[in-house]
């Protein structure tokens, strides 16, 4: 019975997940009632931070919760074992290559082309847990970009001084996406390093 809930659960959350995902790319309402939802909950933090400040809190709630999902989700022995086998295997073709021997060649190609299937299923792996990850993260971008598109913010950036966070920064890198993902990287890889997640080491 629990097995039963636990897989029901399992596949309502992908499915939440899938819907925002994919509902955002293709509904203003839903960007808007998503924005609007975490507002409620949210919509104090600008009250008492500087907006800089929430966007990196916002990066930290994300990059917390997306390690957790990675960690307890995907098989990382697997896919550790997996790049060393496709590490041993160019190594090998490669040498068997230099050395001529095509039937040493031949049965490397035969194991790499085996190895398709299992890629196959890293991908489908690394894919679930990106679903998961869009429950949570979906729902804090868009208020984000609802705040933001009701509220003019100015913030101050090394070497580039006080900015429009809705400027361009470089093509469609506006400066708010450029700060939030700044932000974002430090705190997920120390995060990743304090849950040793994803060492392929």
């Amino acid at each position: 019975m629990n097995t039963k809930l636990t897989k029901g659960l399992d596949n309502i959350a992908l499915a939440v997940g899938f819907i925002l995902m994919f509902g955002i790319m293709i509904s203003e309402e839903l960007r808007h009632l998503l924005g609007v939802g975490m507002g409620a909950i949210l919509g104090w933090l600008p009250d008492l931070f500087p907006f800089g400040l929430v966007l990196f809190i916002l990066a930290a709630i994300t990059g917390l919760y997306a390690s957790l999902i990675q960690k307890y989700t995907m098989d990382w022995d697997f896919m550790r074992s997996q790049q060393e086998k496709m590490t041993r295997v160019q190594r090998d073709l490669k040498e068997a290559q230099l050395s001529g021997d095509q039937a040493r060649m031949q049965k490397l190609q035969t194991e790499q082309m085996k190895m398709v299937s299992e890629q196959g299923k890293m991908m489908q792996m690394q894919f679930k847990p990106m679903l998961y990850i869009g429950i949570i993260s979906i729902p804090l971008f868009m208020w984000a970009y609802l705040y933001i598109g009701e509220h003019a913010v100015i913030m101050n950036f090394p070497f580039w001084g006080s900015q429009d966070i809705t400027a361009v920064v470089l093509g469609p890198i506006v400066y708010w996406y450029y700060w939030y993902f700044v932000c974002s990287i430090p705190v997920s890889q120390i995060i990743r390093k304090a849950l040793d997640i994803g060492s392929m080491g």
